[in-house]
Parts: C-alpha cells; sequence; structure tokens
C-alpha cells in the first residue's frame, strides 16, 4: 500500500529554536565571563554560532523524528489499513501527533458506531429469520397435517376429503400471501418495483374500500364511514391499485382489531404544502406506547397469540409504509390503549 507522507517542521522548528536560545545563552555568558571578549566580536560570534546551531539542530531533529517516528506512525497506518478506514487511509502519513491523535480518535469513534450498528442489525436479522420461519412453518405444517391424514386413509370419506383439501387450501393461501408481501418488500427496498402515477379520486377510492370490505365488517357490527360530508372529489397523484392496498391494509386492520358495534372513519385534509393527508380512525383496542415504535416492522405483531388467529402475514403495516414513502410522503400513528388508534399518511395533491 502506498502513502504520501506530509512532513510537519513545528515540531523540530521549535525544538531546534529551544536548543539555540539556550546554547548562544549559555556560551555568551561563558565567553563574557571567561575570555572576556570584545563586545563586536563576541556578538558576531554568537550570531554564527546560533545560526550554526539553529541550523545543524533541525536537521538532526528533523530527520531522527522522519526516521524513527515515521516508522511507527506508518506501522499504525498499516495496522489499520485492512479496515479500510476512508478517514485514515486516504490521507497523507504525518508525523503531526496532534493531527495522527485526531484522525486515530475520528477513526475509533466510527469503527465503534459501526460495531454498534451491525449489532443492531444482527439482533434485527435474528429476530427477522425468527419471525419468516414461525410464518411459513405454521401452515406448512397445517397442510402437510391434512395431506398426511387423507392418505393415511381419510380421503375415501367424500365429506371428510373436501372438509381437509378446503383447510389445507386455506394453508397454502396464506403461504402465498407471505411469500407475494416478501417479494414486493424485496422489491420496493431494490427499487423495482415502478409505480404507475395518475391522477384520481382519493374519496371514491376509498368509498370502493369500504365496498369491498363491508361484508367483514359486518360480521363485527362495525360502522365503516367518513368522518365528514366530501360532495367534491379530492384527486391525488399516485399509483391508484397501491393506494388502495395501503387503505384496505388499514382498513382491515382497524376492523381486526376493533370492537364490537364500534366504527372505522377515514377523512380527508388538504394542506397549503400541495399534500393531502388522510386518516384512518378507529375506536379498537389502541395500541400501547412500547409497540409503537416497531409497528411498522416485517412480522411485528402487537398480540403475539391474536393477530395470527385472524390471518394476514404479518407484512402488511411495512407494505404500507414503503408505498407511502416510495410517494414521497409520511405515515403517523397515533394510539391510546383501549381507546382506539388514527394512522395517517400523505400523498400529493393533483394540481
Amino acid at each position: 500500500m502506498s502513502f504520501n507522507f506530509k512532513r510537519s517542521y513545528k515540531f523540530a522548528i521549535k525544538s531546534a529554536l529551544y536548543i539555540t536560545v539556550f546554547g548562544v545563552g549559555f556560551v555568551g555568558i561563558l565567553s563574557h565571563y571567561i575570555f572576556h571578549p570584545d563586545q563586536d566580536h563576541l556578538t558576531a560570534f554568537l550570531i554564527v554560532f546560533a545560526f550554526s546551531l539553529y541550523l545543524f539542530s533541525f536537521l538532526v531533529i528533523q530527520y531522527r523524528v522522519e526516521v524513527f517516528i515515521y516508522r511507527r506512525v506508518k506501522k499504525i497506518y498499516d495496522d489499520v489499513s485492512f479496515l479500510e478506514s476512508a478517514t485514515v487511509i486516504n490521507q497523507p502519513i504525518t508525523t503531526d501527533m496532534a493531527t495522527l491523535t485526531r484522525e486515530v480518535k475520528k477513526f475509533a469513534t466510527e469503527k465503534k458506531m459501526e460495531i454498534e450498528t451491525l449489532k443492531i442489525k444482527e439482533a434485527y436479522r435474528r429476530e427477522f429469520l425468527g419471525n419468516v420461519s414461525h410464518e411459513l412453518k405454521t401452515p406448512l405444517f397445517t397442510v402437510q397435517g391434512y395431506i398426511l391424514t387423507l392418505l393415511d386413509g381419510a380421503m375415501k370419506d367424500k365429506t371428510l376429503r373436501k372438509k381437509y383439501l378446503e383447510r389445507a387450501e386455506k394453508g397454502v393461501e396464506r403461504l402465498v400471501y407471505i411469500v407475494q408481501d416478501l417479494d414486493m418488500i424485496s422489491k420496493f427496498e431494490m427499487g423495482d418495483l415502478n409505480l404507475s402515477f395518475d391522477k384520481f379520486n382519493i374519496v371514491q377510492l376509498t368509498q370502493n374500500v369500504f365496498d369491498l370490505l363491508e361484508m367483514k365488517a359486518e360480521k363485527k357490527n362495525i360502522i365503516l364511514s367518513f368522518d365528514n360530508k366530501y360532495t367534491k372529489p379530492i384527486m391525488v397523484s399516485g399509483d391508484q391499485e397501491k393506494i388502495q392496498q395501503v387503505l384496505a391494509n388499514l382498513v382491515v386492520n382497524s376492523i381486526k382489531y376493533g370492537r364490537e358495534d364500534g366504527y372505522v372513519e377515514v377523512g380527508f385534509d388538504v394542506l397549503e404544502n400541495g399534500k393531502v393527508i388522510v386518516r384512518v380512525k378507529d375506536n379498537g383496542e389502541g395500541i400501547e406506547k412500547k409497540n409503537i415504535p416497531r409497528l411498522f416492522e416485517r412480522f411485528y405483531r402487537v398480540d403475539k397469540t391474536g393477530a395470527r388467529t385472524e390471518g394476514g402475514s404479518g407484512l402488511g403495516l411495512s407494505i404500507v409504509k414503503h408505498i407511502i414513502e416510495a410517494h414521497n410522503g409520511k405515515i403517523h400513528v397515533q394510539s391510546e390503549f383501549n381507546k382506539g388508534s388514527e394512522f395517517s399518511f400523505t400523498i400529493e395533491k393533483s394540481k
């Protein structure tokens, strides 16, 4: 590895100056009291002596610094070079201890931050793999169990055969949802999922979502409604299919965690910065404060048991976040445990 060497003369200049002042002062005093020379001759002698001593001291000190200290400094650079620190390796080697100390401290701080980040990512990776394994294992074992039961003789019973095949189909459907959602998230993260931007009426789109989920809401006697009468269309710009997916996911969650005889309200506010904020509010279970920061993580569930009985891939809110961010919007959540939640996101208003 080649390095540029940045010389620092400050140490040699100051050291040579201290030696020269001491040497000239000492020789001048001795000469004055021992040899009693002529004042003019003494002054001339001291000037020549000072210049010679200063030059000699400077050259010797600088040489010694470069030969001995430089070797040790270069070893420090060599020791950290394999860590590929841009702050150290791309800098010229310097014998200035203050500069070197500052660079090494900066290097150590950055490496410490990298290590902490890697620890967090590793913990997240382990948790994510555990969640993926659990989510896939449950439907796989379900399907396997029904198929083995059929192979063991239940296939002869037409009623039992149909019942088990229908249950196995549900398990396969859940596997398909998980794989599709994982594929969508991967495409968002890699930037491969292209969005088709169009102008559409967000009010009408929400009504379409209400119509699709009406039967699901009726099972818990939950009312789907707007928070106000929107007689005029609110035109926005975005991928209509993906925004419908966002609204459907948020409304489904509100129904899933909603109370019997409850409600889900959707409202809109047109902001002055050219954005429209969409709010989905319910009076359901609510979310504990400690769970809110992790809501949009993949496979994270507030209710570790009940949520799985309701179905879903566990990736819905993570996908919602990716879709909104792909539209240059932001998503927020406000919730009070046992009182309800409100999810809101922003989208560009059509000009």
